[in-house]
């Protein structure tokens, strides 16, 4: 009697089986060569045919359901439809978006994408891409406030963006007593700096979510194309602006490209007195999400980066994006 599979967490999908089960479903050319290229919130393989390089994406079962994965396809259908710059998913032979795949640790779906042209900024966005940037953000959130899928996503609510992510962090401030209290007075604070944020067009819309240098490609006259929509969903115009900013902090940019990029983005969408004030709260919620986001990431791929010092230092972050001082203008 044969004895059944040992339980998994995680697996890592074969290469060739892809290539011979799941990419045979797209009219492709011949497949020269399949290979994992990153593992992150999804497993991404490199496919490349004898003249096409695409990006085949492999959800895990720990992050999105198949309801939000259809929402983000829909979603990046939609805006290339509308002209945004974004790197297509191609439908299967029969029409569909994505493929189911029965890993051993449950139900996995496939998504074939675009390589998007270009290459991700050498040494951060300089002035030119941060304006670029800016502005196809901006056209973004004009024209995804006209997006409806039937398929759901998690708004990016202040529940889900810190009540949510509290929920997440707090088993590991057990032993730090001070430091949990001191992210629930923050996330207080945040949320009534935040009260009254109006949720309707054009200041509600669908976000990224994920804005950064590191998913965007540019080619060598500047024609930008964003991907990675993995943290997209409804919410604020005024996160996205936020969420950039705070990436660009712990990076270091530099401030004119920071300022080219809101330059960009107010020449297609005036900002209002009131998101100008929310910006530094909304930094601060996408911290604490960031955070939450990757001690779920964490737990099942990479424990040893849960110790003392990683604590400290998002907590160290999250006090200095509370701080008068700062300095993301």
């Amino acid at each position: 009697m044969s004895k059944p599979f040992f339980p998994v967490s995680y697996s890592t999908l074969a290469c060739d089986a892809l290539a011979s089960r799941i990419l045979p479903h797209f009219e492709i050319a011949e497949i020269a060569n399949c290979k994992l290229w990153h593992r992150g919130l999804s497993d991404v393989y490199l496919v490349e045919t004898s003249t096409t390089m695409y990006v085949l994406r492999i959800s895990h079962t720990h992050w999105r359901t198949k309801s939000e994965i259809d929402f983000e396809l829909e979603l990046l259908v939609f805006l290339q439809q509308r002209g945004i710059p974004v790197a297509r998913p191609l439908r299967t032979q029969d029409g569909q978006l994505s493929i189911e795949i029965n890993a051993p640790e449950g139900k996995r779906y496939a998504a074939l994408f675009d390589f998007a042209p270009g290459q991700i900024p050498l040494g951060d966005l300089n002035q030119t891409q941060g304006q670029k940037l800016g502005e196809t953000i901006g056209r973004l959130h004009q024209v995804a406030t006209d997006f409806h899928s039937r398929a759901y996503r998690q708004p990016l609510t202040l529940d889900y963006l810190l009540d949510d992510s509290l929920d997440a962090i707090a088993p590991f401030l057990h032993h730090r007593p001070q430091d949990h209290e001191y992210l629930i007075e923050a996330i207080t604070e945040i949320k009534q700096k935040l009260q009254g944020m109006p949720k309707n067009p054009p200041f509600w819309s669908v976000c990224w979510g994920d804005p950064h240098s590191g998913n965007v490609h540019f080619t060598e006259d500047n024609q930008v194309t964003l991907f990675d929509f993995d943290q997209c969903g409804h919410g604020w115009r005024a996160f996205e602006l936020a969420k950039f900013l705070h990436v660009s902090a712990r990076t270091g940019m530099e401030k004119t490209v920071r300022r080219a990029f809101l330059d960009g983005y107010q020449t297609i969408q005036a900002v209002t007195p009131q998101e100008e004030d929310s910006i530094q709260p909304f930094s601060q919620a996408a911290h604490i999400w960031q955070w939450s986001i990757g001690l779920k990431s964490a737990k099942i791929h990479d424990n040893c980066r849960l110790d003392n010092s990683y604590f400290s230092h998002r907590l160290q972050q999250l006090k200095m994006l509370s701080s008068p001082e700062w300095e993301l203008f």
